[in-house]
């Protein structure tokens, strides 16, 4: 097996922006680019390979032949044809409507899916750009809706200002938004499951506004205040920084010279996302080159990859299990 590169999916959405074109991605006559689905198997939203001899396999297609080999034995075993991870690039031209996702539990019993924990790397940040990461204090369920009613719900959330390079872990049941102007990497379970709590009271271009699902949100809402944001990090050059650690591990790869990465005792595939920069990576007899906004999934059976960058930094988002 080698480096698996795959054909972007490309998605419009209602408050989406036009910053992801400078990351390679084609609106192919859309309104915007909202996100690109840069690695997926979720519904029908699965990724297609883009090079080597796999060009045009679907990635279940891939995991129901290669199984384990692909993934990693004990990841093969725990989510058999289910690509367990789903990679984005996403671009608010417009905030994002406050939200909420389901934990594991909950979307299999009222969805038969998993639920949805993420994390965002900000890759550009206007200087008005923020985020909303759950709330200032504790609340409860009635304070939520009373908020609501008297539309005055953003005075519980936490908004909290960012620039390039933050970092926040999104656990399900984290109220939560993306602000306008703000583009960040995202990776998260292989879930499109959101529960909208509010939207801002705006319209599609039939003058329609969006489905809430505040029922549905409050028994799965974390009604504590959120303490600490964002993620408090340092990046070296030439090493790896830990970023977050739950459901799946993300490392900051930031390097000016040749790394090498050993895989061998993860039994897990790696994925990296391209935030910065450009290289080749190099496995047995395997040439892959990476430029910023490109994403290259590591099959689990390549031990030992080289990473080359090709200019002076570059930044990798580095994710396994």
């Amino acid at each position: 097996m080698y480096p698996l590169k795959f054909h972007p999916i490309i998605k419009d959405k209602i408050w989406g922006g036009h910053k992801l074109e400078a990351y390679g991605k084609d609106a192919h006559g859309l309104p915007n680019i909202g996100e690109s689905w840069e690695l997926s198997a979720h519904g029908e939203d699965v990724s297609v390979v883009s090079n080597g001899f796999l060009q045009e396999n679907t990635l279940n297609e891939l995991v129901e032949v290669y199984m384990g080999d692909l993934v990693g034995e004990r990841i093969y075993q725990r989510y058999g044809n289910q690509f367990p991870l789903l990679f984005k690039f996403i671009d608010a031209g417009a905030d994002l409507s406050v939200q909420v996702h389901p934990n594991d539990e909950v979307a299999l019993e009222r969805h038969g899916s998993l639920g949805k924990s993420e994390m965002w790397y900000v890759l550009d940040a206007e200087d008005t750009g923020s985020l909303i990461l759950g709330f200032k204090e504790d609340t409860d369920a009635n304070g939520l809706l009373e908020h609501l009613e008297e539309h005055r719900l953003e005075d519980l959330l936490q908004v909290v200002p960012v620039q390039k390079g933050d970092v926040a872990y999104l656990p399900s049941g984290l109220v939560h938004s993306l602000g306008k102007g703000v583009m960040v990497a995202e990776i998260q379970e292989t879930s499109d499951l959101t529960y909208r709590i509010y939207d801002y009271e705006r319209t599609d271009a039939q003058g329609n506004q969006r489905e809430l699902h505040i029922q549905e949100a409050l028994d799965v809402i974390d009604y504590k205040a959120t303490k600490k944001p964002l993620i408090d990090y340092y990046a070296a050059l030439n090493t790896s920084t830990n970023l977050t650690q739950d459901v799946f591990i993300v490392n900051l790869l930031h390097f000016d010279r040749a790394i090498i990465r050993d895989y061998t005792p993860l039994d897990s595939f790696v994925v990296y996302m391209c935030v910065e920069g450009t290289c080749q990576i190099e496995t047995d007899g395997h040439t892959t080159s990476l430029t910023q906004g490109e994403t290259v999934l590591i099959p689990a059976t390549i031990g030992e990859v080289t990473i080359i960058p090709t200019t002076p930094e570059t930044k990798l988002l580095e994710t396994y299990m």
